[in-house]
């Protein structure tokens, strides 16, 4: 068996490393779910897993001349652990790898859950099970279960209705962890419920809609009718316009209705009453499914990848300027990144170059869909389907501003992304750009989002040369169903981009339809209304030609005066010939069924 094993690895390398007069342009290898664990990649011996291919390519890909093309057949690959890519997994010598569907766009299904078994009868309609890994959220049958929650949500596409905490003294205005309630809302009798496995959603900052957190409880105290919350919330929880929405999570009281579940934490037990078979039921196996850190030339072609985690707390950022303990520049930028715990996404690319994400399949994410994290130079995502989305669809998160350019010339092309911000409606985003440039955002759709369709983002503070979200271009582009549960915002969005004069020209948004920007009015949002495009504390330098946008609850078009427009309809003579309507949005070659 030694020399057979031995006999094949020789074959393998010959064949990648023979004169390229003498081979083929593209070396195939293959893997199958169905295959033994003991194949050498060959189509008659196919690896069984796309870390055995990886493994493998290693040893054989050194001196590679041809573009090496792992075909990996359809059906379900369970991950169980983060498949991980590092800087041993790149393409070489010019040429790439690239792990293909074989059988088309779709049919190779990377799940990152694993059914839950060994239920039983908790009362007439409620199952429970014990469960040996923790997690976050839960699935049925390929939807998105809902945590045990109080009020009861008004529809599985929709996080409303809310609470709204008060105050009952003003030295209590500024607090970031004691919610006070009105009694009204939370009855005395629902205190024995309120152990340490409840928590808490809310749009913190009263009447500022703009994040929310996901807290554990800490405690209730049902004499003077407060929450208290284990981490502190991203802003106060009252202003002197209003409380701050909320609703309450994860006790066994609130499992009325089926689709819902409790996790009972520190008891080790899951409870759930099914939609429709108890059987279907899938948890959580990881947050990332790929992660690719120092790669390049490297490809993901087809795949589809369906399930993985959120977090057991959650908060946008740090609270404070410097909080995160490193000197920088700008130690204000720490309110506007994730906090390390939180940069991950379904696929994670740190650190790499000329990375190929096309014809991607990606649904129910517990966090973002895609998340490219610090140094990453001309990653594409391209001709994909994103839905169901705990977090941000697609997020590009660069360095500290002044600190070096280190991410960009990125392009995002061909690409339906809906349902986002499922679990984090606060400032969730279709595509997220935050302190990046010359990128190119083209052909995107953009449905149904708690907040912004597309945003790009730096910070107020920050001076124009060490701005680095320059030379973006976004064009032929539909978002539809923006601001669904949030106010003070655009459907497409800008915050603190060149904030002092001069105001140069070097982004540019053409051939754009926002439909309508309106409230759930269930949700009672109690901030400022929604808009069309809103160029926030800053947002100039743009050139903005041949924009649509539909009814939205205050302005079409909010800016200074340090941008260029032509031809938006919130202008008088808007000239709708001049608008591609034919050639906004995805186009025919999108490989996959529009949701």
């Amino acid at each position: 068996m030694i020399i057979k094993g031995l006999t094949a690895v020789v074959l393998l390398l010959a064949a990648l490393t023979a004169p390229a007069s003498a081979t083929m342009a593209q070396c195939d290898y293959y893997v199958s779910p169905s295959a033994d664990g003991r194949g050498d990649g060959s189509a008659r011996r196919p690896w069984k897993s796309i870390e055995q291919a990886r493994d493998a390519i290693r040893v054989l890909k050194r001196q590679q001349k041809c573009d090496i093309v792992v075909n990996v057949k359809g059906g379900d690959y369970v991950v169980d652990k983060t498949i991980a890519f590092g800087a041993a997994d790149s393409g070489e010598n010019g040429h790439k790898i690239i792990y293909r569907s074989a059988d088309g766009p779709g049919k190779a299904r990377f799940l990152g859950a694993r059914p839950l078994t060994g239920w039983q009868k908790h009362d007439e309609n409620v199952y429970k099970t014990k469960i040996d890994r923790t997690s976050y959220t839960l699935f049925e049958d390929g939807k998105r279960a809902t945590t045990a929650r109080y009020p009861n949500r008004t529809s599985d596409d929709l996080w409303s209705p809310y609470l709204f905490s008060v105050l009952p003294e003003a030295e209590y205005q500024a607090v970031h962890n004691w919610l006070f309630f009105d009694p009204k809302d939370v009855p005395k009798e629902w205190d024995p419920d309120f152990d340490k496995n409840a928590q808490m959603v809310v749009w913190s900052g009263g009447s500022w809609s703009w994040f929310t957190d996901t807290v554990p409880l800490g405690g209730a105290d049902f004499r003077k009718n407060f929450f208290t919350l284990s981490y502190d919330a991203r802003f106060h929880l009252v202003n002197s316009r209003s409380g701050s929405r909320y609703f309450l999570q994860n006790t066994l009281r609130f499992l009325d209705q089926p689709g819902e579940y409790y996790f009972d934490f520190a008891g080790g037990e899951v409870y759930y009453w099914p939609r429709g078979s108890i059987d279907k039921v899938m948890a959580p196996t990881v947050k990332t499914i790929f992660s690719l850190d120092g790669v390049h030339d490297v490809a993901l072609d087809g795949l589809a990848l369906q399930y993985s985690d959120f977090v057991d707390w959650y908060r946008y950022g740090w609270n404070a300027a410097g909080d995160s303990g490193y000197p920088h520049k700008y130690p204000v930028y720490d309110r506007q990144i994730e906090m390390p715990r939180n940069r991950f996404g379904m696929i994670t690319v740190t650190n790499s170059r000329d990375v190929d994400l096309t014809r991607l399949n990606i649904s129910d994410s517990g966090f973002t869909g895609i998340f490219l994290l610090f140094a990453n130079q001309r990653i594409k995502v391209t001709d994909s389907l994103l839905v169901n989305l705990g977090g941000d669809g697609i997020k590009v998160e660069g360095g500290y501003p002044g600190e070096g350019d280190i991410t960009g010339h990125h392009m995002i092309s061909n690409t339906y992304i809906s349902h986002v911000g499922e679990l984090v409606p606060g400032d969730a985003s279709g595509i997220e750009l935050m302190n990046t440039g010359n990128n190119t955002v083209s052909n995107v759709v953009v449905k149904h989002s708690a907040r912004y369709g597309i945003s790009l983002e730096v910070r107020p503070e920050v001076k124009n040369e060490d701005n680095y979200a320059r030379n973006n271009r976004f064009s032929y582009i539909r978002i539809e169903e923006a601001g669904l549960d949030s106010g003070d915002m655009g459907a497409f969005y800008t915050y603190g981009v060149h904030n002092t004069e001069p105001h140069p020209i070097d982004n540019f948004v053409s051939q754009m339809v926002i439909g309508d920007v309106l409230n759930d009015p269930a949700g009672k949002m109690p901030d400022s209304g929604t808009r069309g495009v809103h160029m926030d504390a800053g947002g100039c330098g743009f050139s903005i030609e041949n924009v649509e946008v539909g009814q939205v609850s205050d302005d079409k078009y909010q800016a200074y005066q340090c941008n260029e427009v032509k031809n938006g309809n919130w202008q008088a003579g808007f000239d709708a010939s001049k608008m591609e309507y034919d050639k906004i949005g995805v186009t025919a070659a999108f490989p996959y069924p529009i949701p």
